[in-house]
């Protein structure tokens, strides 16, 4: 398994979770970047993670980034999380523009470089949400594909963009379609929601902790596996209190609802990700 790892937009929200998650973990990370994170990244021993600044959409910044050098020894794989995060930061044209830039320049780059690893953020976007029209079935998985912004597209090209460098190059690239991520303070606003059904069916109230993130690309860093491949990450319940079968019926009533799902159960699909990669989110707001 790879021990130094390069995690691009190891700044944002989910890269600075997988950032130090990772040096919990005792691997070696280099954070890439365009800026320091707001908030200190630092391991119970006080070791600063290095930050080397650059710019993704530039192929020649992006291979030279993950080449390293004197100061900053090359790294053995990738975890790609750098993005405009969101489909309403920018245009659509331009979020679009640089999601498709940055994930192909980072793909590149770990061919050219003979990385041994790319684990890269998908994003639920792409399996049709936000639900203003409803899901074909439930819980919905990897098979469900329905873009519905430029955000989404661009994560459906990267998938196609995996499964194409893959072929190509022989390195295994593994795209985790990430849920909502929250970190321990944002359970404070959940209990907001617990009166409407509606304020969340946007995703199928689902979200992924931050424990479950690391879990997940550890895991993929890890997994004896071949080619590309695609894997929904969640929780394994729902922000909500109310059932999942009654959440359903209240927001797309006559929507196929698999037989296995019961009580709280998410309606992301992660089954592919327990078989394959052994992913095991445990943890769950309600333990709170």
């Amino acid at each position: 398994m790879p021990r130094r790892i390069a995690v691009t937009g190891g700044s944002g929200k989910a890269g600075r979770v997988v950032v130090n998650g990772l040096r919990e973990r005792d691997f070696e990370v280099l954070n890439i970047d365009l800026s320091a994170s707001p908030e200190s990244y630092h391991v119970p021993e006080g070791a600063p993670v290095p930050l080397l600044s650059a710019d993704l959409t530039d192929l020649g910044q992006t291979v030279e980034a993950l080449a390293g050098g004197e100061a900053v020894p090359p790294v053995e794989a990738v975890v790609h999380l750098a993005a405009m995060a969101s489909p309403y930061v920018a245009a659509p044209s331009r979020i679009f523009d640089v999601n498709v830039k940055i994930t192909y320049n980072v793909f590149a780059a770990a061919w050219r470089l003979g990385l041994e690893r790319v684990v890269w953020a998908s994003s639920e976007t792409v399996m049709g949400l936000p639900y203003e029209s409803p899901p074909d079935y439930v819980p919905v998985n990897e098979a469900h594909v329905r873009p519905e912004s430029s955000y989404a597209l661009a994560k459906d090209l990267g998938e196609e963009m995996a499964r194409q460098f893959s072929r190509r190059s022989g390195v295994p690239i593994l795209g985790l379609r990430l849920s909502n991520v929250m970190v321990r303070s944002d359970y404070d606003r959940f209990e907001s929601w617990q009166d409407d059904p509606h304020v969340r069916k946007f995703n199928l109230w689902s979200y992924v902790d931050e424990s479950h993130v690391v879990d997940a690309v550890t895991r993929a860093l890890a997994v004896d596996v071949t080619g590309a491949d695609t894997f929904v990450i969640a929780a394994a319940d729902t922000v909500m209190r109310q059932p999942s079968r009654d959440l359903m019926a209240a927001a797309y009533p006559g929507v196929p609802i698999a037989d296995g799902v019961g009580g709280n159960d998410t309606l992301l699909d992660i089954s592919h990700a327990r078989r394959v990669l052994g992913y095991d989110p445990t943890f769950s707001w309600r333990d709170l």
